[in-house]
This record gives structure tokens, sequence and C-alpha cells, in this order.
């Protein structure tokens, strides 16, 4: 891969497994220096680091332990990344979390950690960061929002309501950096194929009395006109070119990758 990000250095939430992992790795690939945030089981964490870190150079990526409904920890993990790495010139807020439930069933400490982890961390991650990226005279902000981000779904209240938060946030910060060499931009993915969303599939097929393919085609990608997952590779090469040569118009966008959910 042509090292098109030499020099410059990434903060990625959520990226101990998933989305954030594979844009790890190939911003990692592309030449940044890249520090991981992110739950998970401390081998499976382990494991993440060293492969970012192999493609780095050598040795373990930098990670955050920072917890995203906690905003000093935010701050916290930005200070720790530009200490560490020299700057925070990438960040990609791509941590979440996800409750399905009627909106009169959902439960107010559900909706209120939906709203902190999907939408408030963002805020405060682009708050903390951004200081630095004007000092630095230029920046790429990256939220990973959804295609629940442009349109709805029942029960996904809080979901929905924070992903269309996130769009809304991007276009007002890209507004307020327009003069610069900083964006800020959103990527809209579909469903992705990631382990907790392939886990889906068999029980949906149990409940519904079909094959594991009809589960995936007929009911979990229903709403995606493609009928097939969007890949991990997919949103993470949308988002390295986002970082790299040739991307600076692109500012203020929500960028679907749904296979055509959002333009049905």
């Amino acid at each position: 891969m042509e090292r098109t990000l030499e020099g410059r250095t990434a903060l990625i939430t959520g990226s101990t497994s998933g989305i954030g992992l594979g844009i790890a790795r190939l911003l990692a690939e592309a030449g940044a220096k890249v520090m991981l945030n992110g739950f998970g089981k401390p081998e499976e964490i382990a494991a993440a680091r060293a492969e970012v870190g192999r493609l780095m150079g050598g040795g373990d990526a930098p990670y955050s332990p920072a917890d995203m409904a906690k905003p000093a920890e935010i701050r916290a993990m930005v200070a720790s990344c530009e200490a560490t790495l020299g700057a925070c010139d990438i960040l990609v807020d791509n941590a979440g979390i996800q409750f399905v439930s009627p909106v009169e069933d959902f439960p107010e400490e559900k909706w209120d950690a939906i709203i902190a982890i999907n939408l408030s961390s963002n805020f405060h991650a682009i708050r903390a960061a951004l200081p630095g990226m004007r000092r630095h005279g230029w920046g790429r902000i990256i939220n990973v929002a959804s295609a629940h981000g442009l349109v709805a779904s029942p029960f996904k209240a809080a979901y929905v309501a924070a992903k269309h938060g996130v769009v809304g946030l991007t276009k007002s910060v890209a507004l307020e950096v327009a003069e610069t060499q900083i964006t800020c931009n959103a990527i809209c993915p579909g469903f992705v194929r990631t382990p907790l969303a392939e886990a889906q599939v068999g029980p949906l097929a149990a409940k519904h009395g079909v094959s594991e393919e009809a589960a995936l085609r007929d009911h979990l990608l229903a709403k995606q006109p493609s009928k097939r997952w969007v890949e991990v590779e997919e949103v993470a090469r949308m988002a390295l070119w986002l970082c790299g040569p040739g991307s600076g118009g692109v500012n203020g966008a929500a960028l679907s990758i749904d296979g055509g959910w959002s333009a049905a």
C-alpha cells in the first residue's frame, strides 16, 4: 500500500475490534501512527495492539482504556495521544453501543448511555483534539455515524437520535473549520459484517424457521437493497481516502456506504 499518511498520527475510538480495528489497520498500513481505544478481553486487546503495531513498524500500538461515557477520560485520552505520538492529526470517532426496544418501554439508563457513547463522546473528543489540529494547521475528523443517521427504523429511538445528532455535529464542525486545512466528515454505513452482526443471523433463522441465508437476506438485510454485507474494509478504505491526498474539498459530508439503503 502507498504510504500516504507517513508522518500523520491517528486516534480511533472503539478500535479494539470491528470497524474501528479495520480502520486502524489501514491507517497504520498507510504510514500513520495509531492509538487504539476500546473495551474487550485483555488477550483480544493485546492481539489488536500487536497487529496494528506490526503494521506501524514494530512494537505494540499505544492504547487508551478511556470510557467514552466519561468526558474527563476522553480529554485524558486525547492528551495521551498528543503526548505519546506528538499530535492528534486524525480523529476517528467510532465507539458505539446499541439497544432495541419500543420507545414507551425504552429504559432511561439505556437512552442515556447510548446518547453519551454514540453522540456526546464525539463532541468531547472533537473539542479536545481540535485545538491541536489548529496549532499544527491540518486535521481530519471522521465520525462513524450510520445509515440510521439519515433514515430511521422502529425500536431504535436512542440510536437513531444519536446518529442523526452525529451527522448534525459533523456539519456544524465542518462549517467552523471550513477556512482551514481541517475537515470533518461522517461515514454512514449500513449493516457491516462484524462478529457481533454475524452473531445475529443464527437467532433470526431460528426465530423465523428459515435458513441462515434466508434470515440474512430477508430479515437482517431487508432494508439493504444490495442484500449483502458492507465489508469492514470498505468502510476502512473510505476513512483512509478521507485522510489522504485529494480529499480536502470534502467537508461536512455524510457519506453513505449502505448498499443503497438510504437511497430507497
